[in-house]
């Protein structure tokens, strides 16, 4: 089974990962990636954990209640992705996912149009999350109750930025003047944006309003088929293409009943989640995940 033809389906394969200052350099991780065939480099992001966080992490159970020093040990993902652009000729690489509400969306659109505009163009996409870190967040400047509306606002502001000459928007959160501001996206349409998270109504009114996509992370919670389903009911009542959606799986199944079950769905990439640091252990994880 090669990285890319999944039975009787075609699913690109990629890579989902923290990549920390304890491991190798995103610019090594990105050429090791593209040399085994993967499509795709998919980065974490937190800019810090407060110490005194009392928001309860995804997964987390009173078995397993604390978060992973893993968290606060992650590189600078625009920085880490400039890396991988810069080495690679092929490889997509993109964010799972930016915390957007923690970003100024004037200055991120520029530095990603950059990335992407040296990179030759289509190889830039950015996975964004509303976030669950409560004192993280507020860190920033960001308000919690207002963390959904903040994002969407972001995310039309950059794409007005990667679009349009001058460039605007009149948002509930988030507004922009009139401005002029460059490298734009090689593409006219700006980058792709997708929405992780788990598919609930307010999710699901984002995911139709505004995304290109859906970046979830997959756990046995998940029931995967009955929510694409709905994603893809929701987009055609709401007018959009069903076929238009790009879905991209992360902490996707690493056997190939599991990724045939994905091509099944019509997801268009499956992320492998490597969790090893270490420059042997990562390359080795990556060498079993070619063999799939």
């Amino acid at each position: 089974m090669s990285a890319t033809d999944i039975g009787d389906n075609t699913m690109q394969l990629g890579i989902t990962m923290f990549s920390t200052c304890r491991g190798m350099s995103p610019g090594d991780l990105a050429l090791a990636c593209e040399e085994r065939g993967f499509t795709s480099l998919h980065l974490a992001e937190h800019s810090h954990i407060p110490i005194s966080r009392h928001s309860p992490f995804p997964g987390a159970s009173p078995t397993r209640p604390d978060l992973p020093d893993v968290y606060w040990h992650i590189n600078g993902p625009v920085t880490s992705l400039a890396m991988a652009a810069v080495v690679t000729e092929r490889l997509v690489v993109g964010s799972s996912v930016t915390l957007l509400c923690q970003q100024d969306p004037i200055h991120l659109a520029k530095e990603l149009a950059t990335i992407d505009h040296y990179s030759g163009g289509g190889r830039v996409e950015v996975g964004v999350g509303f976030g669950w870190n409560r004192e993280e967040m507020e860190a920033h400047g960001a308000v919690w109750s207002t963390r959904r509306e903040r994002v969407r606002d972001a995310v039309a502001i950059m794409r007005a930025l990667w679009r349009d000459h001058e460039a605007s928007y009149a948002g509930e959160v988030l507004s922009l003047e009139p401005s002029w501001s460059y490298p734009k996206s090689v593409s006219p349409d700006g980058l792709p944006v997708l929405l992780g998270g788990v598919i609930a109504p307010k999710m699901l009114a984002h995911l139709v309003e505004w995304a290109d996509g859906w970046i979830p992370i997959l756990t046995p919670a998940i029931d995967l088929a009955a929510d694409v389903a709905t994603l893809r009911q929701a987009f055609e009542a709401a007018g959009r293409d069903p076929d238009s959606l790009r879905i991209t799986i992360c902490n996707a199944p690493s056997d190939a009943a599991g990724l045939e079950g994905l091509a099944a769905l019509g997801v268009q990439r499956a992320a492998l989640t490597v969790w090893a640091e270490t420059r042997d252990d990562v390359l080795h994880q990556l060498d079993l995940f070619s063999r799939i």
